[in-house]
């Protein structure tokens, strides 16, 4: 089973609407796909609950006490994360993931707690880079601002324990069409592709690197 984990202790950056379209993509490509909601808000679950039966059929499972019910012909399983995760409840979800992706918004508030974050995942040994991927993305940015080329800067030099480049994806823009996507239950890849062709071309990094063996551990 291929795991995914979409990971930031700050709230506000956008997971739920990764780890959904995320969910989605994979559907669509004929994956047994399972979202397992670990968030109390339930941003995944009520998006789940809205999705209209003639698409993509998506499991949604509701997780509590940290235990994952998880059906047993699933192919893929996105994990959407809650925010402010304490150590104890970050090595159950990272023991349980193949590849994390990160997403950050364009502000100083954000950027120092990523870099807070990142410092925190380096110091699990043999965690990253060994037993899981991870890979970072801008999330919800206003393109051509000042913030967004700083943000760009930062995760562009990241670097592993191990001295290699932490892989910086791509940068999301702050688009109406995720709005107009979750507001129905879907993704922007279930939206007209005349209307979201800019976004998807941003995602396509992302894909790329989550269908290859760069995203999965070194056995």
């Amino acid at each position: 089973m291929r795991t995914i984990i979409v990971l930031n202790p700050k709230g506000g950056c956008g997971k739920s609407t990764i780890a959904t379209n995320i969910a989605s993509y994979f559907a669509i490509k004929g994956k047994k796909v399972t979202l397992a909601d670990c968030d109390p808000q339930g941003s995944s679950r009520d998006w789940l609950s809205i999705r209209p039966n003639a698409y993509s059929a998506i499991n949604g499972i509701v997780v509590e006490g940290d235990r994952l019910q998880v059906p047993r012909n699933t192919d893929i399983l996105i994990i959407d994360t809650p925010a402010a995760v304490d150590d104890k409840r970050l090595k159950k979800y990272l023991r349980k993931a193949q590849s994390l992706v990160m997403p950050i918004i364009a502000s100083p508030i954000d950027i120092r707690a990523a870099e807070h974050f990142l410092k925190e995942l380096f110091s699990f040994k043999g965690s990253i880079d060994n037993k899981i991927k991870i890979a970072t993305i801008a999330n919800r940015v206003r393109e051509d601002t000042l913030i967004a080329a700083k943000l760009e800067h930062y995760l562009d030099n990241v670097k592993l324990p191990n001295g290699k480049k932490l892989p910086f994806m791509t940068m999301l823009r702050a688009s109406q069409n995720y709005i107009h996507a979750a507001e129905r239950g879907l993704s922007i890849f279930e939206l007209p592709p005349s209307k979201t062709y800019y976004d998807r071309e941003q995602w396509a990094p992302l894909l790329r690197w989550l269908t290859s063996k760069r995203s999965l551990p070194s056995k």
